[in-house]
């Protein structure tokens, strides 16, 4: 993701101030990257409410990429509410996310930063960096009784529902009936 600079009064062009980027080998979807690279921008205030997303023309001639995924994409963060196409306008942010101030920013930034050097120092690489901060934020998470995307509540039992079971049966209990 790029950010375009302000001009001198402080104001943005007609352009969008997000860029897109593309990571071929992270294995995530292509449109969901686009969406994910939003929902960053919003947290961290570089897009805010009102602001234009780039043109699907735009995005392709930068990524040269399909303008169904970034119709696609746009859809996603349309059904999610974050942004609102405006017919011949283009599509434009329509809520953020709670989102913490630039100086409380700043100073996590830098705490984070700081962490990375020591963990780098004890020998982890990027992955292995990635892999401990996610197990301890999906802790973290757990404490707060928030569950990562993706992850459900275990059942009254501590076991984790079956998939496509309605009322949180165990595995063989789903099975039953099955020839």
């Amino acid at each position: 993701m790029t950010i375009d600079k302000q001009t001198e009064s402080g104001e943005r062009g007609s352009a969008s101030p997000i860029g897109f980027r593309l990571d071929h080998a992270s294995g995530v979807p292509t449109y969901l990257q686009l969406v994910q690279q939003v929902e960053h921008a919003l947290r961290l205030g570089y897009l805010s409410q009102g602001d234009r997303l780039p043109t699907v023309k735009e995005v392709v001639g930068s990524l040269a990429i399909n303008p169904n995924t970034v119709l696609k994409a746009y859809r996603e963060l349309e059904h999610r509410g974050i942004a609102a196409g405006r017919p011949g306008q283009g599509t434009f942010v329509r809520s953020t996310p709670g989102t913490v101030g630039l100086p409380e920013l700043t100073a996590l930034r830098k705490t984070l930063l700081a962490w990375l050097r020591s963990a780098d120092t004890a020998g982890l690489d990027e992955a292995g960096m990635v892999a401990l901060f996610t197990s301890a934020l999906r802790d973290f998470g757990g404490e707060r009784g928030v569950l990562p995307p993706g992850q459900r509540r275990r059942d009254h039992r501590g076991e984790k529902p079956v998939p496509g079971a309605r009322d949180g049966r165990d595995q063989a209990d789903a099975s039953e009936g099955v020839a």
